[in-house]
């Protein structure tokens, strides 16, 4: 490196401590508003440290097996070791783990032996936690926040000990820890003291111009969503308008990313005349809004506007996440009101069960509830970051881990990304809504218990659904596992098509048909009463599961096709080009 380089690079280096100590001054400050309760945190410190002490007297009081597994740790610690030096250097515990996919783990002995002998710790951890009793918050939490601890000890997350890492410092005469060290003040300024860690390139993309460009018209809006009309892809349509209810946990372009990625365009070009709900993004001014009056000022009222745009009285509806528990909650107040208006139902990575909400069980109990209800009292939202945060510990290799090599160690940008760009635009939840939904669908588990909740006045009760349901869960789900979907076939009152597909919840979802079709999907038309016993039988298709959604409505639409319905020229004037406003806030 000249001279001059160096020079420079030390001049940089002075001011990026200079940001970074601004940086951590703000984040200590973020710190000391946890600690004294007036910052909400996810991660409750003093429940995780009263599950240790809790499950401390099943390993005493199992001495033996306890003992046995820590005999064999030792055992497959000493021989990571030894292999690493001596056996096989195309083989090794962790030869298959993708966080070691670079080959240059299998090179070096030593970070062989670093990276096998740490699996052999992760294996023997949770051979040793499988002593715990299933089914209690305590184990969940003792297993899930034992994980957090052993993935943040990988050897991977750190600059001696990986070997990539250390060639691209070399490589890079040290610029890319410089870069690294860019990143990671650029991170926390953007979190405002909180670190957070970029996924995706923010300038990537712009919303109406790379993604969620498929032409439309804004013809509804009250104050909670405006629902957009989409130009026709085909001369006639099927007489039967679609209805899209997105999740408003995040923007409703996950249903239309890139042409060749969406769901909007799909259905178009299959015939459909679509709608789609594009929820507001809450400020204090929605505090008060409630669960009922999502589903008011959400579906009821899009299908009302629909009914005046198009003149037609009956419609298809589809709900995605808690949009899909909107929508069920929906058709089962409908139901109860005798109205009959949904002629096709279809839900997409939606639990209805929450007998076992999986590892998101680790965030929610009543406690954590009233914590939420002291931080929202003054603000009237939660804000986005704290449910990223939480998903993203879920999968804690994918979503921070990898990324924290990535941009801090490697010293590089995130690659755009549809997929995360969208998961990285999320929005606010109002207190009430939030509130409502937490403690009555997820702790109480209230929609599967007939007549235990009321919407509008009106108790409701799944069974009585008797519109034919289309069900989508996704194998490797980590927000709605698909076991816990599955109950919805034995839930609901009438005809049920369960279909499961291949990766996870956005993934899974968002996997159209083409040329190199990433993931294939499972159906079968009877349903055991367990899972497990419904995929032994199951039949697995290639491709994506779009297609054969699209036959199964068509199999429930006999009417003639009307000509092509055009946005505006209706029974509702146009107010504005899709992609609209709502979407744009943030």
């Amino acid at each position: 490196m000249e001279p001059g380089e160096l020079m420079a690079q030390w001049g940089e280096f002075g001011q990026l401590v200079s940001r970074l100590q601004a940086a951590i001054q703000r984040s200590q400050a973020v710190v000391n508003d946890k600690v004294t309760d007036q910052e909400f945190s996810i991660v409750d410190a003093q429940s995780v440290w009263e599950a240790y002490l809790k499950v401390l007297p099943t390993f005493l009081d199992q001495p033996v097996e306890t003992i046995q597994r820590m005999q064999r740790f030792s055992f497959d610690w000493s021989k990571a070791w030894q292999d690493a030096w001596l056996g096989d250097r195309e083989e090794g515990l962790g030869a298959s783990d993708k966080r070691f996919r670079d080959r240059r783990w299998q090179r070096d002995p030593f970070v062989r032996g670093l990276r096998d002998s740490h699996i052999a710790l992760e294996r023997a951890t949770e051979d040793l936690l499988a002593l715990l009793p299933g089914g209690t918050k305590e184990s969940l939490r003792v297993k899930f926040y034992t994980r957090q601890l052993l993935s943040a000890l990988s050897p991977t997350n750190y600059l001696v000990t990986n070997p990539v890492v250390r060639d691209e410092f070399t490589q890079t005469q040290g610029r890319s820890l410089l870069d690294g060290l860019r990143n990671l003040v650029e991170d926390i300024e953007r979190g405002d003291g909180r670190l957070d860690i970029a996924t995706n390139d923010p300038a990537a993309f712009v919303v109406g111009k790379d993604l969620a460009v498929t032409p439309g018209k804004v013809v509804f809006q009250n104050e909670l969503m405006e629902l957009i009309h989409y130009a026709p892809l085909t001369e006639k349509q099927r007489k039967r308008p679609l209805l899209f209810v997105p999740p408003w946990i995040n923007k409703y372009y996950i249903f239309d990313l890139r042409p060749d990625n969406s769901m909007v365009r799909f259905m178009l070009e299959q015939g459909h005349s679509v709608f789609l709900i594009s929820w507001v993004n809450p400020t204090k001014e929605h505090a008060g809004l409630s669960f009922e009056d999502y589903m008011k000022l959400g579906p009821l009222a899009a299908l009302e506007a629909m009914q005046v745009a198009t003149g037609e009285k009956k419609f298809d509806i589809l709900g995605f996440c808690i949009g899909g528990i909107l929508v069920t909650a929906t058709l089962a107040f409908l139901a109860a009101r005798g109205d009959k208006r949904i002629a096709t139902a279809t839900t997409l990575a939606t639990m209805v069960d929450f007998t076992d909400v999986g590892e998101i069980g680790v965030f929610i109990d009543r406690d954590r509830l009233e914590s939420l209800r002291k931080h929202m009292e003054a603000k009237g939202y939660l804000e986005n970051h704290h449910l990223q945060d939480m998903f993203s510990m879920i999968r804690e290799n994918d979503l921070v881990w990898s990324f924290h090599v990535m941009n801090y160690l490697m010293g590089k940008k995130p690659p755009a990304f549809d997929l995360l760009f969208w998961n990285a635009d999320s929005t606010r939840l109002p207190a009430a809504m939030l509130l409502w939904y937490l403690e009555k669908i997820y702790i109480e588990n209230g929609l599967r218990k007939p007549g235990l909740l009321s919407m509008d006045g009106t108790p409701i009760d799944l069974s009585k659904i008797t519109v034919p349901f289309f069900v989508l869960a996704t194998k490797e789900d980590h927000i709605a596992p698909w076991k816990s979907i599955y109950p919805t076939t034995r839930l609901l009152g009438g005809e049920v098509k369960f279909v499961l597909g291949g990766s996870g919840h956005i993934a899974g979802v968002i996997n159209p048909p083409g040329k190199r079709p990433k993931y294939g999907y499972w159906e079968r038309d009877d349903y055991p009463e367990k899972p497990e016993d419904w995929l032994a039988g199951a039949t697995a298709k290639p491709g994506s599961w779009w297609p054969a959604w699209a036959e199964w409505i068509d199999a429930h639409d006999t009417a003639a096709r009307v000509p092509a319905r055009v946005p505006g020229e209706g029974g509702l004037p146009a107010i504005a080009d899709a992609p609209g406003s709502y979407v744009l806030e943030k």
